[in-house]
């Protein structure tokens, strides 16, 4: 997230507009930076990488559930996610 070191989650959901993640430290709502996961398409590996800012932060199970809405996601990744979803 802008102005802060980077930080790993794991991805509780995704969707075509954005992702859900859980991590040990909460965000503010509205914050926006960039996000980077993985997903596997056809046994391979494929990163999507993309600004995006945070609508949720809700504290559950003792981490952070966390929900980024993915902003001027490119085609490339529409193509992947579209794909992912099916």
């Amino acid at each position: 997230m802008e102005g802060m070191a980077a930080a790993t989650g794991r991805t509780a959901d995704v969707g075509a507009n954005g992702v859900s993640v859980t991590t040990a430290n909460p965000l503010k709502v509205g914050q926006g930076g960039q996000v980077s996961f993985e997903l596997f398409i056809d046994g391979k590996a494929t990163v999507i990488a993309t600004r995006s800012r945070v609508t949720y932060c809700i504290f559950s199970n003792g981490e952070f559930k966390i929900g980024f809405q993915f902003v001027n996601l490119d085609l490339s990744a529409m193509a992947v996610l579209a794909k992912f979803l099916r």
